[in-house]
């Protein structure tokens, strides 16, 4: 039996007694980088480690640091009182609000991880209070960030047509936008159809109060159609003008000046800490750690399928398959699986070049092809295996996170099933391109 075949194999294992074992999947999967690392591929701890996110792990730590300072002081509930009122306390446009401001974000040039860590907390936060399925919501601001980020002046829209001219493929900036934007648009108006979207206009206008109980407990979704009761909106205090003058300093860092995203969110909280002590004593205990475990460890062991080879390996045991139409599914396929567990851009910057042998035999559109991987390696980023669906799982408060996770697994597991199979169906075999 190969290594590479190996590896995959013990991945198989990490899943099977996660799921069944209720055991923190980081754990068993940092034991498998160190088995498979050491005995199967014959690497030492520094190749190992090679595969450990570090700036992911700041990334987390630091954003759910900064965002429990702002649950402590109640700035986030200031903000959740400010979008009621810019809604018109219309609480069925919050998903869409959400989506639309992520995707602008994305499209104007920022990360995709980078906006969905600005906007998420907002947003899960909000539902937490209104009684919206974080699992909707949490879908919602992750397909905005996908929908926006293939435009011509975006991170991903630059490097996959930066790839595409230079492996002088025919290419359609405009098109490749225009497919990721759809594909995301169609996506987040089922979620919001089959997760309780359509039973937040029952409701009507909300005030400003609390949601009304869940008369069903257990499902936040459950309708309910009596106005929330009516409280004294939150006023600003001088720390909560802190904290919200430290997101907006985090937006300008990372939008303007192209920090990280995670260093600049623990410096913030560590400064707002050393302020206002009491209002953040408590802050360091609700970072998401077994999220932070579970994420790192995965990757890891992903790091370590990358290093001994296995990632190149399954993609180049495609491309040599002889029917132009087959290989381009299944490379649709290993960019989907792949991507929701490692670097969407990398995969991409991978998978194209692969793509470049049976592209050029001419019986496969090239701009459909690259839209259709572009897709594929993108969409599944709800998986709480990838940064976005960390920060989305990291961030929810006031959530059962074992439960959630596994919302966000099968979520992400049908995303990974369906879409690529769609975007080949309608972009690859017509031969667009």
């Amino acid at each position: 039996m190969s290594p590479e075949l190996i590896s995959i194999l013990v991945l198989a294992v990490v899943f099977v007694i996660a799921t069944t074992r209720s055991v923190n999947m980081g754990a068993l999967a940092f034991a498998a980088a160190f088995g498979v690392g050491e005995l199967v591929a014959d690497l030492d701890a520094d190749g190992i480690f090679a595969g450990f996110p570090g700036d992911l792990f700041v990334v987390l730590v630091g954003i759910t640091y900064l965002f429990a300072i702002a649950r402590a002081n109640g700035t986030t509930d200031w903000l959740v009182h400010a979008s009621i009122r810019l809604v018109r306390g219309r609480v069925a446009l919050i998903p869409w609000v959400m989506f639309f401001l992520t995707g602008a974000l994305t499209a104007i040039g920022a990360v995709s991880p980078a906006a969905v860590a600005i906007v998420a907390p907002i947003a899960l936060s909000f539902a937490a209070r209104y009684g919206i399925s974080p699992l909707l919501m949490g879908a919602m601001v992750v397909h905005g960030a996908q929908g926006g980020g293939f435009s011509p002046i975006s991170i991903y829209g630059t490097i996959v047509n930066g790839i595409v001219e230079r492996e002088d493929l025919p290419g359609n900036e405009l098109a490749l936008f225009l497919t990721s934007l759809i594909a995301n648009l169609v996506i987040a108006g089922v979620v919001f159809v089959l997760f309780g979207g359509l039973k937040l206009w029952t409701r009507g206008a909300m005030n400003e109060g609390p949601a009304p109980a869940d008369p069903t407990p257990g499902h936040p979704e459950a309708d309910t159609t009596e106005p929330a009761p009516t409280e004294p909106a939150p006023q600003l205090t001088p720390a909560r003008m802190a904290t919200l003058a430290s997101l907006l300093a985090l937006v300008i860092a990372v939008l303007v000046f192209d920090l990280d995203a995670g260093l600049t969110a623990v410096t913030l909280a560590a400064l707002l800490s050393a302020v206002w002590p009491d209002d953040s004593r408590k802050a360091v205990g609700q970072i998401a750690w077994s999220t932070v475990l579970l994420i790192c460890g995965v990757l890891t062991y992903v790091g370590v399928l990358d290093e001994m080879g296995t990632i190149t390996w399954a993609g180049e045991g495609v491309s040599d398959i002889g029917i132009p139409l087959l290989a381009a599914v299944l490379l649709c396929y290993i960019g989907a699986i792949v991507s929701a567990f490692a670097s969407s851009v990398g995969i991409m910057g991978a998978l194209i070049p692969l793509a470049v042998p049976f592209l050029a035999q001419g019986e496969i559109g090239a701009v459909g092809m690259v839209a259709a991987l572009a897709v594929s390696a993108t969409v599944v980023d709800v998986s709480p295996f990838s940064t976005n669906g960390a920060l989305v799982l990291a961030a929810a408060p006031d959530v059962d996170r074992e439960r959630f996770f596994r919302q966000l697994m099968i979520y992400g597991g049908i995303v990974v099933a369906v879409v690529p199979a769609v975007v080949w169906l309608v972009l690859v075999v017509p031969g667009f391109g």
